[in-house]
């Protein structure tokens, strides 16, 4: 059986794509290495203990050693691991240095080492720092302004080194904003979902004008299948959606599902560095086959019902100070 590694398994996306993936590829097996920090939670795959196809091995991805024995076992990798909170950046970087640029270090040499066919390395538009106007498309200059996009935007460079220096078979896809079942709180939607499930307010940043592209994970993780199968080597590919709003309409549709009013906005200091808008151009990967199939509106309401019946899901993780209250 063909064997995929996938790193940071147990975070949100790469959960939801371990799954997906399972159920559309019987005739391939999974290898899920995260080190469960945080964010990391193996409840996110609880349905998928005893199956034959699923190994979880709790890990590194800067333990050199770890990552050569894995990537001996597999054919393919998708890396998804990494630090990813702008604020947590913010107060400290080391973390995100250590992880993003370090960790995706050690999986590239270790894939170069093993012989590896094909290595999708998960990234963000963020890297592309703030669009005044248009798109940025693939070839638009690298202006991270947070450590976390800026650690992102280090490993994409590591990854492009790798392509250029040793042929390594990789591609990245930069991803807009997802949203979905199993996202950590701290994110705007589960957080702003699960205030209003406990009749809390929402604590929107600054004047609520920044703008972002909305992505339901389902699409993304199709998008990433895409990629892995049929992407060419070497290219870097945008994912988006077309569902770009701003963070106060964010509000207000998550605010008219509950049939709640404005006086459930609390205004709170805006974000240090906060980008006002991430747009993409990805004509590249419609053209390898991708096409959105999830409105906003229907992934809202998915979400919302996701974790109104999933609240011993969320209710411990909320006691972290990111996880803003009211």
């Amino acid at each position: 059986m063909k064997r995929l590694l996938v790193t940071g398994g147990c975070g949100f996306i790469g959960s939801n794509f371990i799954r997906y993936f399972l159920k559309n590829r019987p005739g391939w097996g999974v290898i899920n290495l995260d080190k469960l920090s945080y964010s990391g939670n193996p409840a996110n795959l609880r349905d998928q203990k005893g199956s034959s196809r699923y190994e979880f091995v709790k890990g590194d991805i800067t333990d050199k050693k770890l990552v050569l024995k894995l990537m001996k076992k597999v054919s393919a990798v998708l890396h998804f691991a990494a630090e990813t909170h702008v604020d947590r950046s913010i107060e400290s970087a080391d973390d995100f240095l250590r992880t993003n640029i370090l960790g995706t270090a050690a999986l590239l040499e270790a894939s170069l080492v093993c012989g590896i066919k094909r290595f999708v390395h998960m990234s963000t538009d963020e890297v592309y720092g703030s669009i005044a106007k248009d798109y940025a498309d693939e070839r638009a200059p690298l202006l991270p302004n947070s450590p976390y996009s800026a650690s992102k935007a280090g490993a994409d460079l590591l990854v492009r080194s790798f392509q250029e220096t040793f042929k390594h078979p990789a591609m990245i896809v930069r991803c807009t904003n997802n949203y979905g079942p199993y996202q950590f709180p701290e994110k705007v939607i589960p957080l702003f979902v699960t205030n209003l499930l406990e009749n809390k307010t929402v604590p929107l940043y600054g004047n609520g004008k920044n703008r972002r592209d909305w992505i339901y994970v389902e699409d993304a993780c199709r998008a990433l299948l895409l990629v892995l199968e049929k992407g060419k080597k070497g290219e870097i590919y945008n994912m988006g959606a077309h569902h770009e709003m701003s963070n106060l309409d964010l509000t207000r549709a998550i605010l008219r599902h509950f049939k709640k009013g404005k006086e459930m906005i609390r205004y709170v200091t805006d974000r240090l560095g906060h980008d006002l808008r991430y747009a993409v151009n990805f004509n590249k990967l419609k053209r390898l086959g991708f096409k959105p199939r999830w409105s906003f509106e229907k992934g809202l309401i998915t979400t919302a019902k996701w974790y109104r019946d999933n609240p011993e899901w969320w209710q411990s993780l909320k006691q972290d100070k990111y996880t803003v209250k009211s």
